[in-house]
């Protein structure tokens, strides 16, 4: 009966190998992360789901502040004319911006963006607030929602109101914003590899990928189960473009007016998804034991007998100080207990029954590899919290094999087309910097360029496209 009711859950999420997409939609679902609205391409993030971004949250707001960040909070709309004033910012934006017309009935003399990000606010604020040298630097970041018209959405992965981190910052020298540049996104690389599990690739965006306005754009690239890779945080250089469009002036120690050079870096719930699409398995989320809201669910079973049900509480109790444990006391059969624990992505379970409690033993069940070890009772929290440590581990480490088997290298096009055509994943090819080149391989394979990672190999010494002496080494893939 157990083993029939678990089924039936499980063959409510459609294979990942019949249709990722769609198996992907159902673990969003199934495992009650978020729900659809009446407002099209916006969702709820129910409590499953925002219970692992307020981890995510907590944990990079700590690595951020360990640098030097303070937090703050600028408004939601920006009035047309602020927009307007970086070219190139506004015209990379236009498409997905939300505008206010109307204030209650009365027409606005302005439009107001709904922001999608919140860079020409920021201008906007230190060109008051920077007049003299000692006013820098300012290492400043806000928790907040962005707004981008998004045509197609995903949950997680591309809606049209979305959570984010974003990173403003402003310098007296390009030297000392180039530093804190390349330092966020080393913040952000250990972030997902330390606490996601999720391995990433390091490097620049080419001129054609880099965020409107940036003198560079830094990224991380994490490749997901189905082979699409998925751009996981970003860091850019502004140089003192936007100071000179805005206006943001200092006072040097020589005396002289010089401009400030900014960054800005960020990361979304998508990572949210990031953790779905590496993780996951047939059966449901598979959470790193860092960002599981519950990191162990106890099952008693057989749990109307006398005693089963108070072991249990007993057993939350002595775990509940050191990790987020709770204890499954609904009616339901083991089997459906079993099932939805797994489908929810818990790391650990602990199953106890009446012939365990007698033998003064327990037993633990692993999400990542279904292992089953029987544990003594009294050696219960030290076995948890091993256990917890290696799944972290090994997570990242599967997650590591699975990228590097599905990285390819292409010496020629014919090499290019055939591993696109054949295989998902990343491809480490030769360019030769040009820009025809980048868009003739997306218009051909519908393949982009991720990034031109820091570590650079020399495959060959021309491009895999145009047969010209090249420049570097990239990392090409379809992604989200």
């Amino acid at each position: 009966m157990a083993e029939k009711e678990a089924k039936k859950m499980v063959e409510a999420i459609t294979s990942m190998e019949e249709d990722f997409a769609q198996w992907y939609t159902d673990v969003v679902k199934k495992a009650e992360l978020i729900d659809y609205t009446s407002v099209k391409g916006c969702m709820v993030i129910k409590p499953a789901g925002y219970a692992i971004w307020e981890l995510i949250q907590r944990q990079l707001d700590d690595r951020f502040k360990a640098t030097g960040v303070e937090n703050v909070y600028l408004p939601m709309f920006i009035p047309e004319s602020l927009l307007e004033k970086e070219k190139d910012h506004v015209e990379g934006f236009a498409p997905e911006v939300a505008w206010v017309t109307h204030g209650g009935l009365q027409p606005l003399t302005e439009r107001l963006c709904v922001r999608p990000t919140s860079e020409t606010l920021f201008c906007d604020f230190y060109k008051n607030d920077v007049h003299s040298y000692r006013d820098l630097h300012k290492v400043y970041n806000q928790w907040c929602s962005v707004v981008r018209w998004e045509k197609e959405t995903r949950p997680f992965l591309r809606s049209r109101e979305f959570l984010w981190q974003e990173g403003h910052t402003a310098h007296a020298t390009a030297e000392e914003a180039s530093e804190r540049t390349i330092q966020m996104l080393n913040v952000y690389a250990d972030f997902c590899e330390q606490v996601l599990a999720i391995p990433v690739i390091k490097g620049q965006k080419t001129e054609k990928e880099k965020f409107a306005g940036a003198l560079a754009t830094y990224t991380i690239e994490a490749l997901m189960h189905d082979g699409k890779a998925l751009q996981s945080g970003t860091s850019h250089n502004f140089g003192d473009g936007f100071a000179k469009a805005f206006g943001i002036q200092f006072t040097d120690k020589d005396n002289t007016l010089k401009y400030v050079h900014q960054t800005s870096w960020g990361m979304t719930t998508r990572l949210i998804g990031a953790i779905i699409m590496v993780h996951g398995d047939n059966e449901g989320l598979v959470l790193p034991p860092k960002v599981a809201p519950i990191q162990v669910c106890v099952i008693p079973i057989q749990q109307k007998k006398e005693g089963v049900l108070d072991k249990a509480y007993e057993l939350r109790d002595r775990l509940k100080g050191n990790f987020r444990v709770k204890v499954d006391d609904t009616d339901k059969t083991p089997g459906y207990k079993f099932a939805e624990a797994e489908m929810r992505g818990y790391p650990i379970r602990v199953e106890i029954g009446p012939k365990d409690i007698e033998a003064g033993r327990c037993v633990i069940c692993r999400r990542d590899t279904r292992e089953k070890i029987e544990v003594p009772l009294d050696a219960l929290e030290e076995t948890v919290g091993a256990l917890l440590e290696t799944i972290q581990k090994e997570m990242l480490e599967r997650a590591r094999t699975h990228r590097d088997a599905h990285t390819y290298v292409a010496h020629n096009m014919e090499e290019f087309r055939r591993i696109f055509g054949e295989k998902s994943g990343f491809v480490k090819a030769m360019w030769c910097g040009e820009q025809d080149c980048e868009d003739k391989i997306k218009e051909e394979l519908s393949v982009t360029s991720r990034c031109m990672p820091f570590e650079q190999e020399e495959i060959e010494q021309t491009c895999v496209c145009c047969g010209k002496p090249a420049k570097k080494m990239v990392y090409w893939g379809r992604a989200y």
